[in-house]
């Protein structure tokens, strides 16, 4: 039975919980068979983790709403969709991965993957050796066409596919173009200060409020001078660029879920399209509708 769709503050309300289990649930129906008529191929991130192969590639189809519980993999996992929005939640920061970028999550990390409209997820698990020039923590990065295609190229390979082989060489030039790829700002770092939480949890849960620093400083008995200092501390922005930050990652939830640029602009509390638009562009390099229109394209 598929849950109600959480926001980007899952991190947050997990905090206060205790850790999930070990290995993945899932909450929803998955769609089809393995792949939307891909040759049979198991859909158990367990089954990849000890291929003895430095790379192994799972294809899934997922619903809208679907969410993948709080679990964690014993491989690093390079996170990437063909199609829709992934929301992202670890105890301590969230994301959100639209197609042409894929997250990078380092084995051991518990985490709760949320689907905003229909989402082709192809991962990739890599060992240790083939995971040594990526980041110690969780990133986001960015995935060019050859990258998206050498990706789903990896998917319809064998499980053990001959390493001295051509499966073997695209392996290796998939590698090759991973290592190359840029990191990018879609994450949202949550404090560890409990009141500073609290306060997160409750723009995470309603994005459009606009209170003042100075409303939340009166709210927790401190200057907004501390309120600021501590925050910009523990998160590594501003209270400001926290709260944009915010909009911007669950506008993009929305926007995968099929909502208008107008709507998710207003429901996320800009006072008009353009003023999304121009934000948008300006974090991620293309504007709302150029983007949609990415979103739309055939997928693999």
């Amino acid at each position: 039975m598929r849950r109600e769709r959480p926001s980007i503050g899952d991190s947050a309300r997990y905090a206060a919980s205790a850790a999930g289990p070990a290995t993945g649930q899932t909450i929803g129906p998955a769609v089809g068979g393995p792949a939307d008529g891909m040759a049979a191929r198991s859909t158990s991130a367990g089954d990849y983790q000890h291929v003895p192969r430095p790379v192994a590639a799972m294809p899934k189809s997922f619903p809208d709403g679907y969410a993948i519980d709080w679990h964690r993999h014993e491989r690093h996992q390079l996170l990437f969709a063909t199609s829709g929005v992934m929301s992202v939640a670890t105890v301590d920061a969230s994301w959100v991965v639209p197609t042409e970028r894929a997250l990078w999550l380092p084995a051991g990390i518990d985490h709760r993957v949320t689907m905003s409209g229909t989402v082709r997820m192809r991962t990739l698990y890599l060992g240790e050796a083939a995971s040594a020039s990526m980041p110690a923590a969780c990133t986001v990065i960015g995935v060019t066409p050859l990258l998206r295609e050498l990706i789903v190229r990896a998917t319809r390979l064998p499980v053990l596919y001959d390493e001295r082989g051509p499966a073997g060489r695209l392996m290796q030039v998939l590698l090759d173009e991973l290592y190359a790829m840029p990191s990018l700002p879609l994450h949202l770092a949550l404090p560890i200060d409990p009141r500073l939480r609290d306060l997160c949890r409750q723009i995470l849960s309603e994005p459009s409020r606009d209170e003042t620093l100075e409303h939340w400083a009166g709210m927790q008995g401190i200057s907004a001078r501390t309120l600021a200092r501590r925050f910009r501390a523990q998160t590594g922005m501003s209270f400001g660029q926290w709260r944009q930050q915010a909009r911007l990652l669950e506008a993009l939830r929305r926007l995968g879920s099929g909502q208008s640029v107008t709507a998710a602009a207003l429901d996320v509390g800009y006072d008009s399209a353009s003023a999304f638009s121009a934000m948008f562009k300006r974090t991620l390099g293309l504007t709302p509708v150029d983007y949609l229109s990415r979103q739309r394209r055939p997928t693999d």
